[in-house]
């Protein structure tokens, strides 16, 4: 039975696409998962894979046609059979298949348990494919269950894939750096290989893969390679915990926030380049990919500004009253709380108030209908290497300042560690950024999608202000507020940015509920 081959379902912003390119041609093997046909939009382009192995029979529309959406493109028939299939010997006996042996990827070492595959983990709707980051296990390298195999970054987050029993990795078939769709076979894996397999193994392929490189004295997967060339580290700093002292990603990472493995000049180097200065034509370039995370952040952006109708109101808060009592029971809330009182719990706590009070605010756009949210999950946007993510605190209503604080100080921790989950990044409605912490005074954020408004903090700075028809120099921040005009009237949103305003100036309304 002929399997049907059909266009991915568009969003309600794209009415049709064009095929740009096909990849296989009639009577071509296809495999499952294998990219077939590519789809480009106004806006990306899609890829649509095989689900069976089979072979393309029919290809129904040829490139640069214009098709819509869910329509069906060409067939794929069955075909022969899949080389990994058992095969009858002479005698007429099934030979063993990958399904029962290690021993040709293991150097003789054969397993005495069946084989996996070691698939990618089912990615959500909103993530569309990953990238195969870092192998931390090499083929006929010994493994524990539940020891990572594998690491895949998204656009959002970095996930594990672990060892699904004690064993060793017969066959790595996604190569670091390969793109990786939602639970796309990784590698093979076969329980119960004696640990000694590592030994047969030949030494390039478990210390000096064919991707890795040795520079100096370490040996550099690939990930590490790119991060050690971005931020420009002396390699021979750094300490490598992968086998035989392989240096990994997360060796580079550490060396980088601990500051460790910065080059320092080499003697001589200002009287050389003194004697030798750079000739008036010269200017260095240097060219790296774009991250998952920043190609991501960068479409959402732009999308947010070209569907939103997008206005910003500004206002000011005398940040007097939260300072002093910052100030007198910051010691005491630390000492009770385990956690450092900071604003941010101030402002959450306020932006929870004011959302009930302005459930529009609250409110997100689906298509052609309005939601509105009886709870109040804020995001918090949180900066890291990798660029910016946004952690949802869920139910802040009911949410103390300590419970507040303890979980921005938590998200921060994890999402520089890369161990932030997908699902704390989903279904917020509500979003606060603080662009203060890097000096910043005055700024237009940009609304978080499919929420219709965010809060902008800013530094705050000593100003003469007319208090009582006197001058007084007080701590004064600005906050932006930009809304969706399609959703928000200026008035509410005018009114929304005062009741915050208020509740920051008179921390006690906070606690009375006024």
């Amino acid at each position: 039975m002929a399997t049907e081959i059909k266009a991915p379902t568009f969003p309600e912003s794209i009415a049709e696409g064009s095929v740009a390119a096909w990849h296989k041609s009639p009577g071509d093997r296809v495999e499952r998962d294998e990219l077939i046909v590519e789809i480009e939009t106004d806006k990306v382009v899609l890829e649509v894979v095989a689900l069976e192995a089979g072979t393309l029979q029919e290809v129904l529309v040829e490139e640069g046609d214009t098709v819509q959406s869910e329509q069906v493109l060409g067939r794929i028939g069955a075909g022969e059979a899949q080389s990994g299939q058992p095969q009858a010997s002479e005698g007429g006996q099934p030979q063993a298949s990958d399904n029962n042996t290690a021993e040709a990827a293991t150097g003789g070492a054969v397993a005495t348990g069946k084989n996996h595959q070691v698939k990618a983990p089912t990615f959500p709707e909103s993530i569309q494919e990953g990238s195969v980051a870092t192998w931390h296990k090499q083929v006929g390298e010994a493994v524990q269950r539940d020891e990572v195999l594998v690491e895949i970054e998204t656009d959002k987050v970095v996930l594990e894939v672990v060892a699904p029993a004690d064993g060793a990795l017969t066959e790595i078939k996604a190569e670091e750096g390969s793109q990786v769709e939602s639970e796309a076979v990784l590698a093979i894996f076969a329980e119960g290989v004696a640990a000694t397999a590592a030994d047969k193994v030949p030494a390039a392929s478990a210390d000096d893969g064919a991707s890795d490189e040795k520079v100096g004295d370490k040996i550099l997967a690939p990930a590490a390679r790119k991060l050690v060339a971005e931020h420009d580290l002396d390699v021979s700093k750094i300490e490598g915990t992968g086998k035989g002292g392989r240096v990994l990603k997360e060796d580079v990472q550490r060396a980088v926030q601990a500051g460790t493995a910065k080059k320092s000049a080499a003697p001589g180097a200002t009287r050389q380049a003194a004697a030798a200065p750079v000739s008036q034509g010269e200017r260095i370039e240097k060219r790296v990919p774009m991250s998952r995370l920043r190609q991501t952040i960068a479409k959402r952006l732009v999308h947010a500004q070209q569907t939103a109708a997008m206005l910003t109101t500004y206002n000011e808060v005398d940040m007097g009253a939260v300072m002093d009592l910052r100030a007198q029971y910051k010691e005491t809330f630390q000492k009770a709380h385990d956690v450092k009182l900071g604003f941010m719990g101030f402002f959450v706590k306020a932006a929870a108030e004011a959302l009930k009070r302005f459930p529009d605010v609250n409110a997100s756009i689906d298509g052609t209908e309005i939601v509105y949210h009886g709870y109040q999950d804020i995001g918090v946007a949180v900066s890291t290497d990798r660029g910016l993510v946004v952690p949802v605190l869920r139910d802040t209503d009911s949410m103390k300042i300590a419970d507040v604080e303890k979980g921005i100080v938590d998200f921060g921790k994890r999402a520089r560690d890369g161990k932030l989950g997908i699902e704390e990044m989903q279904g917020g409605t509500f979003t606060i950024t603080n662009g203060g912490i890097f000096g910043s005074l005055m700024s237009t954020p940009i609304i978080n999608p499919p929420q219709t408004a965010i809060l902008g903090m800013h530094k705050i700075q000593q100003r003469p202000m007319a208090v009582d028809g006197k001058v007084e120099i007080r701590p004064m921040m600005y906050l932006a507020l930009s809304y969706d005009h399609r959703m928000i009237d200026g008035k509410d949103a005018v009114l929304f940015l005062v009741t915050i305003k208020e509740l920051l100036e008179d921390p006690a309304r906070l606690l009375l509920d006024i």
